[in-house]
């Protein structure tokens, strides 16, 4: 079912299955606004049915303690911000909280509170009588009557007007998902291709199955978890900022943990699930979600003592996320605040003499019997992200890059940096490097980092998530950068070059990875990889 439709069903607005379609456009709206509103009112926490809306809400008031006139004063809710109230108390009373928290006007103004819970509630086009309550003081009836014609038109007005505009938005996002992969837009005029790919990015974490898998990454998980729960004393009493909390995992953590005030942030439509999912938990009294774009929305806090993120991409730093957590930092985080984790190293090693490179490059020279080695140029363009095993990494990675992300800025995302590998005498062909990356949760954000690595780190007792192939699979697996000429590895001839990393110049979440290398004193060679 497209968007359209979809959003034409929960508003049903009008009893004809014309109103709202594709093709009726702003006749649709004025049909509707000619046709008998339905005049029957449905209590907002149980099936009573009054014949007016003030009747509606006395009930509520006097048998669940729901004050709409008092909130409406509290707030200076207009006519949307009632709508906005309505539906979610609606929504939460359908699902199981029969006292929903109003304490905040946070909690009920996101704009996925416009779309009716309730076909046909009649409560929303007469809650201008709420409005009109304290207005009417030593009006005539006709002038009362005409005041309330006029205001409920210029509400129901407003109400299609964001109604109108929740949709375009909507159908911009699906739009922005079916552009095809060669990164041509021929059916959506204007968009630009960063912001398409922004949507799909956003638009992808909507789904289960993406959460699931980080979930249950029990590497990844069982990470951050251990560094909140033994290290309690940083969170008690701190306000804490989760840069795409995802389905709240780590703000959940962090409340369990002590933290006073926990702000979860995500853009994608996970968000509504992630705070069904805190208030199931009875932590929303400290975790309040908020959605869009950590760069764009309005923090209910100055400053922040903590920041807790798995931004951790591909490599590193596939997606960029990384960039809207310094943005964050930057923003938000106090003096001498933390961020969760602490540092990231990227690690190279060489893939040598390896059943990968068979599986992924020399299978061309016979499938089914044809020779299809023309694909093998196209293979190897790619990073690709395979899980290896350590028989197919020759000696030990080295790291190339360390980040610091108390101090990291944008610009270090982008960088060259030298290498030296020793591959394993037992070692011939240099098939291509794998790459990988380590993360370090440090305690304090004054730390030396140049001597860190997943060994001494170990011994000093910091938690480390490491996506090596020595280790335990998490969902990162590895990049492998295969090589067209690797060469021969010789006995004790050192590998050395220099990795570059730049963002990619037409994919605004890819990244694109040049190695130069040598083999002992032998030609450089240089090859690129997008990821």
């Amino acid at each position: 079912m497209s968007s359209s439709r979809s959003l034409e069903n929960a508003l049903d607005v009008s009893s004809s299955s014309e109103s709202l379609s594709e093709d009726d456009g702003e006749e649709g709206w004025q049909d509707e606004e000619n046709d008998e509103l339905p005049d029957t009112f449905v209590s907002l926490y149980d099936n009573d049915k009054f014949d007016s809306v003030i009747a509606m809400f006395q009930h509520c008031k006097a048998k669940y303690d729901f004050d709409i006139w008092a909130i409406q004063q509290k707030f200076d809710l207009d006519f949307i911000g009632l709508v906005k109230l309505v539906n979610y108390v609606r929504k939460s009373v359908a699902g199981g909280d029969l006292d929903p928290d109003v304490s905040r006007k946070a909690l009920f103004e996101d704009d996925f509170y416009l779309l009716p819970v309730m076909e046909s509630d009649a409560v929303l086009y007469n809650l201008e009588e709420i409005l009109m309550a304290s207005r009417t003081a030593g009006k005539s009836e006709l002038e009362e009557l005409k005041d309330q014609m006029a205001a409920l038109q210029s509400r129901f007005d407003a109400y299609r007007d964001e109604v109108s505009k929740f949709l375009d938005q909507k159908l911009m996002a699906d739009a922005a998902n079916s552009i095809p992969s060669n990164g041509e837009d021929p059916s959506v005029d204007g968009l630009k291709r960063k912001d398409d790919r922004d949507a799909d990015y956003f638009h992808g974490y909507s789904f289960n199955a993406i959460h699931e898998t980080m979930l249950k990454d029990r590497v990844r998980t069982d990470a951050y978890r251990d560094f909140i729960y033994d290290n309690k004393d940083i969170f008690q009493d701190k306000v804490v900022l989760d840069v795409g909390c995802g389905t709240g995992i780590l703000s959940m953590f962090c409340a369990k943990a002590g933290a006073k005030q926990v702000i979860a942030v995500d853009n994608s439509n996970i968000i509504h699930t992630a705070r069904e999912i805190i208030r199931g938990n009875g932590l929303d009294d400290r975790i309040q979600c908020i959605k869009g774009k950590i760069e764009e929305v309005q923090l209910p806090v100055g400053q922040v003592d903590i920041i807790v993120s798995e931004w951790m991409g591909y490599c590193l730093l596939f997606e960029s996320m990384l960039d809207s957590v310094i943005y964050a930092r930057d923003r938000y985080l106090a003096p001498g605040g933390l961020m969760v984790p602490s540092h990231a190293a990227l690690v190279i090693a060489p893939v040598a003499d390896s059943e990968i490179r068979q599986t992924h490059i020399d299978y061309w020279a016979d499938v089914y019997g044809f020779d299809m080695r023309p694909m093998i140029p196209r293979a190897s363009e790619e990073c690709l992200i395979r899980t290896l095993n350590k028989d197919d990494v020759s000696g030990e990675g080295t790291s190339f890059k360390m980040l610091d992300l108390h101090k990291a800025n944008v610009s270090d995302l982008s960088f060259v940096s030298k290498f030296q590998l020793q591959p394993a005498t037992s070692s011939e062909t240099l098939d291509g490097f794998a790459i990988w990356f380590d993360t370090f949760f440090i305690r304090s954000p004054n730390n030396d980092s140049s001597d860190l690595s997943i060994e001494n780190a170990k011994t000093k007792g910091i938690v480390t998530l490491s996506t090596s192939p020595y280790t335990e699979f998490t969902h990162w697996e590895q990049g492998v950068c295969f090589v067209d000429r690797g060469g021969r590895l010789l006995e004790g001839k050192a590998v050395h070059g220099t990795v570059a990393f730049n963002k990619s110049q037409t994919d605004s979440r890819g990244l694109d990875i040049q190695i130069q290398w040598q083999i002992g004193g032998s030609d450089a060679q240089t090859q690129s990889w997008r990821l």
